[in-house]
């Protein structure tokens, strides 16, 4: 194991902090729904009142703050150890809702936030150096290499063939439709996204990056991926329960990142075997954990092992609502 470097250090601390904000922010949010639940319509039912509660904009904002960390993030570190830290929000959030909200976290909800904590610190402990960037057109020469440009038009083509000849046919039946467009368009995001953090974080040391088109062309990408990712999300959210999305997308969009960012930065170059295999283990751990989380998230309140496991994972919530049947998600 290599000591970790400064920047991967730096953006290690982004990472976590940016969890710890949107993880927190869900719960706040949910707070101010329900506060403005009492006195008029729930969102669930078309009702607009949380846009006059202080908790709800609270909650935006502290998620507003944890995604800039998560966009600075990206400015220091590789992207195989910024994106799957992303899962550690799900911890922040299940614990919190179980101590403000009284949604209990179940036995197995426990174990999916051990299980994402110990995938995280493996990668953490294996993550590669940063390669040293001094120009965003070392960033275009990156983006433009052979190898990239194969992968950008392999997912432009399936991307196109997703959105005019499956999501007419397809799209209300298959969730993968809606996730594969914006798991593949985020690969792409995640990429350029880094290059704007990077030209950012150039500039601000006083070397100007935005002098350069290459740093405006990569912004423009950005605004066209994240306006795709936000239609087809909202798109899949609205036909598809939301408990069954968040891990695909979760899976999906993580793995397409990491195969984008090894084949844009070679993240992975220097690396031994062992470490590559280290680093898979604890990706996978993750998703384990992940994907426990949200199996289990409609489990019944029995607090055994006995009890949990006599239901189908359909049946059995890993936060158990003290005052409420209702999902623990069900307004956010």
């Amino acid at each position: 194991m290599e000591e970790m470097s400064p920047d991967n250090i730096h953006g290690l601390i982004l990472a976590v902090s940016s969890s710890i904000f949107i993880g927190s922010s869900f719960i706040i949010k949910k707070k101010g729904l329900k506060k403005a639940g009492v006195s008029g319509p729930r969102a669930g039912e078309g009702g607009y009142g949380y846009l006059l509660e202080p908790w709800w904009w609270a909650g935006m904002i502290t998620m507003i703050v944890g995604e800039i960390a998560n966009f600075a993030a990206y400015a220091f570190a590789p992207a195989i150890l910024v994106t799957p830290l992303g899962a550690l929000s799900i911890i922040f959030s299940a614990v919190l809702a179980h101590f403000i909200l009284q949604e209990k976290l179940h036995m197995f909800g426990v174990l999916g936030c051990v299980l994402c904590v110990v995938g995280s610190t493996t990668i953490v402990l294996h993550a590669p150096h940063e390669q040293d960037i001094e120009s965003v057109k070392q960033v275009w020469y990156l983006a433009t290499e052979p190898g990239f440009l194969a992968y950008s038009a392999v997912v432009l083509v399936v991307v196109l063939a997703l959105i005019f000849y499956y999501e007419p046919r397809y799209g209300k039946t298959h969730m993968i439709v809606y996730v594969g467009i914006c798991s593949l368009m985020g690969s792409l995001t995640v990429m350029c996204v880094k290059a704007v953090a990077i030209a950012i974080k150039l500039t601000f040391s006083g070397m100007n990056q935005f002098k350069y088109f290459h740093a405006w062309i990569f912004i423009i990408v950005v605004t066209i991926c994240c306006l795709l990712q936000i239609n087809y999300l909202n798109k899949a959210l609205d036909n598809f329960n939301t408990a069954v999305i968040s891990p695909v997308y979760y899976v999906m969009f993580t793995t397409f990142t990491i195969l984008a960012s090894m084949i844009m930065f070679k993240d992975w170059a220097s690396q031994s075997g062992l470490q590559i295999a280290t680093e898979l283990c604890g990706f996978v751990t993750i998703l384990s954990g992940t994907f426990l989380l949200h199996k289990t998230k409609d489990m019944g309140n029995s607090g055994s092992v006995r009890g949990a496991t006599s239901q189908s994972p359909r049946e059995t919530p890993v936060f158990i609502n003290s005052g409420s049947t209702r999902s623990s998600d069900s307004n956010l």
